[in-house]
């Protein structure tokens, strides 16, 4: 018996020895963007006077625009400086023993090819798409309040289009940041936790605190530049003949538009890559062949952690750039229409009230993320703590700090002599949304933590079998959806309320703060949004890490501890897509009221109300409702045929090299990154296109049914029915997909800490099923809905002319 293992260990050794060969690298040099390539062979002082003159130049439009806006810059900049910091902080940390390096430049090669491919497709098509947009600007109508102000419909092309652009552009880098960080914090994670929890906690939550405060001061700072360009180039003001200040925040929509077309595709073909290799490399590793998670035996595995970076880092710092952008943008129209009902003497604060909120998260999420400290003497071991109580500690601090700063925001910036009580209304609308938000993320974690009954509960469904996995999984998820949306209803209906009793009326004495108080409940929600997104890009770190720490061979102690750092990451991801979930639909609610908005100002004729009585607005909304299905069905199915591909690679591999599993032959794990890429880059087109042609062709096709009926605004009216109808639908649907898989997952990992018979167990297998059927559920359909819904309102903003 002893020969035996020590034969199977000196086989162990062997394969570790040899282990330079066993990841090459993905690609000859690494990559990084033609930008930074740029920026690191000039001079130091030279790139010190362009960035002096930069700075300059933003200060300046500032200075010209308003002092506010000179605030945020400056709040802005001192969060990059902040990032960098984190950055240095994090990439001071030792990288590990060389096997633990190897693995994470071999996971590191191959998802900067990946995001690198990836991303030169989105830009063509981003490029494509603004071409589209160009040409119908050019042959479009304008608002009688650009026409006033002498406002052509080339400059208003122009605007727009380089509005997409640039919203594209920061979605993409959002995007890099994100995966920039996770593929080189991964490593210092596993190396800490051969120390301590404490350590591998704060490097991997100071490393997701890097890419939240750079994903959300850049849509900050990227809307009060484009702000104030278009403030300064267009000569704003109150003279005759100039654009009023109040017109100007619907100028920024395609930022917004562009943001989320970027995100979108980020999102499904990160979300593809990474469930398509996951799927597989459970199915053949875990289920056929019973070999640990991570095993270095699994040909799939380094598919499977590069795809944690581009689908959940990279995937998800886009998807929040584009929630905070969109919700930024609803709400500077929702602020300054409002203003200009009112007559507000100066209602720049209400519009830029959603940038200086944002601010201040910048400000309190970075108190938040440092309040994580490490153990002050590494040396002495310490009884490992929960990581989710020391994050949660954390986010009670945020949330503390965005109550104070809120309520401090409102009264600068929303105090009016005609109504002096007004900012303590819009002050509880926004601790409606601040409650909203950890309302959700409570929900979310008592749904898909394994402390609870229904994680638990599903664990033991395990017990009998795959099928009664299933089932409880399925009902579970179906469940969950009770309790978000019973709670946004109550914070839709309360801010509403709160803002129509501030005291703000039109010149006819109509309420008419209702809209932008829910405007400014959805602010409270995003107002810790950089820590909500720290806690998420944790979970993927802590993912890589406990890969790493497997395929490196670690003792079991350390593996341990990546475990319980891995489960917790599973919670604080699926908390995050509550919560993203939940602003995304406050942030939608906006989006359309802003869009009926626009529809106004374009016809000159009042557009409150959808009548959904009328046949053709009635099937707007089906076709809206069909369209998530239809979406998720695509989304899921993607993963399904990648999978696929994999599942037969994998075989493949440990038919014809049996000695893989006495570790006498190494895999080729490169052979699997590049099936999954391959397909997740040609499955990503599909479910995408269908997202961006379906409200544009039932526009223009009930349009035209319109002109030929004689019913004016048909296609205006049949598109916000399918746009409300998408919503609602895309809320339930996404709240159902996310917390099942999440609770999938963690129902595996909780009978992987021993419970039920442990890994290996028929109850294990059972939930081994479950988790590959909950992956594209939570990583791929759930958050691009959370992403499509959003693109649906903003692309319908962006082409609302060419509906009239």
């Amino acid at each position: 018996m002893m020969m035996d293992e020590d034969v199977e260990q000196a086989s162990l050794l062997s394969f570790n020895d040899s282990r330079p060969r066993a990841f090459p690298s993905m690609r000859s040099k690494t990559y990084s963007p033609l930008i930074f390539r740029i920026l690191r062979r000039l001079n130091v002082r030279v790139l010190s006077i362009i960035l002096l003159i930069c700075f300059g130049a933003i200060f300046f439009m500032g200075a010209s625009t308003s002092p506010i806006i000179l605030f945020v810059f400056t709040v802005c900049i001192i969060s990059f400086l902040l990032s960098l910091y984190l950055t240095k902080w994090v990439l001071a940390k030792d990288e590990g023993p060389p096997e633990m390096v190897q693995i994470s430049d071999a996971i590191r090669d191959g998802a900067e090819g990946f995001f690198r491919t990836q991303y030169s497709t989105i830009s063509k098509m981003a490029i494509l798409l603004a071409f589209v947009i160009l040409c119908i600007y050019l042959f479009r109508s304008l608002t009688p309040q650009q026409e006033a102000a002498g406002l052509g419909r080339a400059m208003s092309a122009y605007i727009t289009v380089a509005a997409f652009l640039l919203g594209a552009l920061c979605s993409g880098i959002a995007g890099y940041v994100g995966m920039w960080v996770s593929v080189r914090a991964n490593v210092r994670v596993s190396s800490a936790a051969r120390r301590s929890a404490r350590e591998a906690l704060q490097i991997a939550v100071r490393a997701g605190g890097f890419s939240a405060l750079v994903v959300v001061g850049m849509a900050v700072i990227g809307i009060a530049i484009l702000y104030s360009t278009f403030y300064v180039l267009l000569g704003v003001g109150d003279s005759p003949g100039s654009m009023s200040v109040n017109d100007l925040p619907l100028l920024l929509v395609g930022y917004g538009f562009g943001a989320s077309f970027v995100a979108l595709f980020a999102q499904l073909g990160g979300g593809i890559y990474t469930k398509g290799a996951d799927v597989g490399a459970d199915l053949v590793g875990k289920v056929e062949q019973g070999i640990p998670e991570d095993d270095p035996r699994n040909p799939a595995v380094i598919a499977d952690l590069v795809g944690d970076n581009v689908g959940d880092c990279a995937a998800r710092g886009a998807d929040l750039f584009e929630s905070i952008a969109a919700e930024i943008i609803s709400a500077m129209i929702l602020g300054g229409t409002m203003a200009k009902k009112c007559k507000i003497e100066d209602p720049s604060g209400f519009i830029l009230f959603p940038l200086v909120v944002h601010s201040f998260d910048l400000v309190i999420s970075s108190i938040g993320i440092l309040s994580i400290k490490g153990t002050r003497n590494a040396s002495v071991k310490s009884p490992v703590e929960d990581p989710m109580a020391v994050l949660q500690k954390g986010y009670s601090l945020t949330i503390i700090l965005a109550v104070l700063t809120f309520g401090a925001s409102t009264r600068w910036l929303l105090y009016t002599e005609q109504a002096p009580s007004a900012w303590f209304s819009f002050a509880l609308c926004g601790l409606v949304g601040i409650i909203t938000a950890y309302a959700f993320v409570w929900i979310s974690k008592y749904y898909t933590d394994y402390k609870h009954e229904p994680v638990r509960t599903l664990a033991l469904a395990s017990s009998t079998g795959h099928g009664t996995n299933i089932i409880a999984g399925v009902s579970l998820g179906l469940e969950s959806t009770a309790l978000p949306v019973l709670v946004i209803s109550v914070a839709i209906i309360s801010a509403y309320w709160l803002g129509n009793t501030s005291g703000l009326v039109d010149e006819n004495g109509i309420p008419t703060g209702g809209l932008f108080g829910t405007a400014v409940a959805t602010m409270g929600m995003l107002s810790t949004a950089a820590y909500v997104l720290t806690m998420d890009m944790f979970g993927p770190i802590a993912d890589n890490a406990g890969g790493i720490v497997e395929m490196s061979q670690q003792p079991e102690s350390v593996r341990e501890i990546t475990d319980l750092l891995d489960a917790v990451g599973n919670t604080t991801k699926a908390t995050t897509k509550g919560f993203a979930i939940g602003s995304a639909a406050l942030a939608s609610f906006l989006l359309f009221s802003a869009y009926m908005d626009e529809v106004s100002a374009f016809a000159s004729v009042s557009f409150k109300e959808v009548d959904i009585a009328i046949p053709e607005v009635f099937v707007g909304g089906l076709l809206g409702s069909m369209l998530i299905f239809l979406f998720s069905a695509w989304a899921c199915a993607a993963v399904g045929r990648t999978a696929q591909e994999v599942v037969n690679e994998v075989r493949r591999q440990f038919i014809e090299r049996p000695g893989i599993m006495e570790y006498k032959e190494k895999p080729d794990y490169s052979r699997c990154v590049a099936i999954v890429a391959s397909a997740a880059l040609r499955e990503m087109i599909k479910p995408g296109a269908l997202a961006i042609a379906s409200p544009i062709v039932v526009g223009l096709v009930f349009r035209i049914l319109g002109y030929y009926t004689g019913q004016p605004l048909l296609g205006a009216k049949v598109v916000a029915s399918m746009l409300m109808f998408a919503t609602v639908c895309g809320i339930l649907m996404a709240l159902f997909l996310n917390t099942a898989g999440g609770a999938w997952d963690n129902a595996k990992k909780y009978i992987e800490t021993g419970a039920l018979g442990g890994k290996g167990s028929e109850a294990h297998k059972a939930a081994v099923t479950g988790d590959t059927v909950g992956d594209p559920f939570k990583d791929t359909a759930g958050p691009s809905i959370h992403v499509l819904i959003k693109m649906l309102a903003t692309i319908t903003l962006v082409m609302a002319p060419v509906f009239l």
